[in-house]
């Protein structure tokens, strides 16, 4: 038999048809190419079971193309990123009274492009042409990106079928948050959650109760001093599952963690916590919301440190201006990055409509002084909130000073840290370093501090109008 038997057409190899006799294990490239070129293009049809050139009917029964399907999906989910819209479908007919099948494998063109395919971590781009798949051109790739729609990631539709059942924690928290209301089928399919076919959007499938994958993985560390690199690390912690669990475990870490002191206030004593409860809730849900989610290998960070919190999000503000460093929160404009997951959020009244979570950070450390002043800053691959410790009498270590990462030096001091951020960007001579770290110009200073840290390649010496100047070497030390 052929294909044209079952399908009522003929079907010539294409720029939109394609055929394999089965997925080639050994060459995996070959096929998924074609996958992410269709996606690229304007769409296309895979068909496997079905020998190539001849379209003579392979086929599969049951239990294979049932294999064959789950390999296709998983290899797709591997290596190709974003995933696009793609629809998979068994073609059954008779051969000697035996079943057997024919999967279709249905692609439409993506509205996200390039779509890129990322085998053995080398990344490439393909587009279908004439019946052929080859790499884009450099023109083409242009060409995608400008005519890209920008769509969000949350919005796109997965290839996973909705099962209420699997969305009980969402569900329970959405009561919790709302009076003990229920979060009802129709309102979930009035924010995009689930389309007109039963299959859930990306970003609700994050929500579901056993997303186990890499989408939301989350690190919290906790140092015992300023920076990552200086000071040993006390803790870290990895978590990953849905979004309702995210929040919920970085929350619980923290509060865990954080101190907590009895401070005089107005003839009162009264309980002081390092961050504010609103503030810190406020951070933790904007990172979840905002996060982009194209970008696979990444993770939301959350670093303690001795004067600070640190919660980091994966992607800059998304349309949204390109900041390095501001204390003026209220002033940041950043549209919403995930439609979807913000809607759900809000929903669940953790997260303002009118994004008036900034405003709130800043109201609750209204009256801190210069030093325990929220900031925040954006660069191209992640954005960063920085709330410092309240029960931190010195407040953030002084924002002149460059923050650094580097393996303490053998033998090294409590100054090596400061020593280094000081000298970082500006050779400076002793005394400047010695009036900088509150210290005489001593022997122990020269010898023990500076010679050793120079010893070790830490610090680089020179001589300016007969001063002895030091400045940190940034090839063993780094920036952030």
């Amino acid at each position: 038999m052929y294909l044209e038997e079952i399908i009522g057409d003929v079907q010539l190899e294409d720029s939109t048809v394609e055929c394999k006799s089965i997925l080639n294990r050994e060459d995996i490239v070959g096929w998924l190419k074609t996958i992410a070129g269709f996606a690229n293009a304007s769409g296309g049809d895979m068909y496997i079971g079905v020998e190539d050139k001849t379209n003579k009917l392979i086929g599969f029964d049951r239990k294979a193309a049932d294999n064959e399907r789950n390999y296709f999906n998983n290899q797709v989910s591997e290596h190709i990123t974003p995933r696009p819209p793609i629809k998979i479908s068994f073609l059954p007919y008779s051969v000697r009274k035996s079943e057997r099948y024919v999967i279709k494998i249905s692609v439409s063109e993506s509205s996200v492009k390039p779509i890129i395919l990322k085998y053995k971590n080398i990344p490439s781009i393909f587009m279908r042409r004439d019946g052929f798949t080859n790499g884009a051109t450099y023109e083409e790739i242009i060409d995608m990106s400008i005519k890209s729609k920008n769509t969000q990631y949350d919005v796109l539709t997965s290839d996973v079928k909705y099962d209420p059942t699997k969305l009980s924690e969402l569900k329970s928290y959405y009561a919790a948050q709302n009076d003990g209301k229920k979060l009802t089928d129709k309102m979930l399919r009035s924010m995009g959650f689930v389309n007109e076919d039963g299959y859930l959007s990306n970003g609700a499938v994050l929500f579901t109760d056993d997303y186990k994958g890499s989408k939301t993985e989350v690190m919290c560390s906790v140092f015992a001093g300023y920076t990552k690199g200086s000071e040993r690390i006390v803790t870290v912690n990895r978590f990953s599952g849905n979004l309702i669990n995210t929040i919920i475990s970085i929350m619980d870490f923290i509060t865990m963690r954080m101190n907590h002191s009895m401070i005089k206030l107005e003839n009162k004593r009264v309980n002081l916590d390092s961050y504010p409860t609103r503030a810190l809730f406020e951070g933790v849900v904007n990172a979840v919301a905002h996060r982009d989610y194209y970008l696979d290998g990444t993770q939301i960070q959350i670093d303690m440190f001795k004067d600070r919190l640190e919660i980091s999000s994966p992607g800059g503000f998304y349309r949204g201006e390109k900041i390095g460093k501001t204390y003026d929160l209220s002033g940041v404009i950043s549209k919403r990055r995930n439609e979807l997951i913000s809607n759900v959020l809000v929903a669940c009244n953790v997260m303002e409509a009118a994004g008036t979570g900034f405003d709130k950070i800043m109201e609750e450390y209204e009256s801190a002084d210069e030093a325990h002043k929220p900031y925040i800053y954006s660069t191209s691959d992640h954005f960063t909130l920085v709330l410092p410790d309240l029960t931190y009498e010195e407040g953030v270590l002084d924002s002149t000073i460059t923050i650094l990462t580097f393996i303490p030096a053998p033998n090294g001091t409590e100054h090596d840290e400061k020593v280094l951020s000081f000298c970082y960007k500006k050779a400076r001579k002793v005394a400047e370093i010695a009036a900088h770290l509150g210290l005489s110009d001593s022997t122990y200073l020269r010898k023990q501090v500076l010679g050793n840290l120079e010893k070790n390649g830490y610090l680089i010496k020179s001589k300016v109008s007969k001063a002895t100047c030091y400045m940190t070497n940034p090839e063993v030390v780094e920036e952030g």
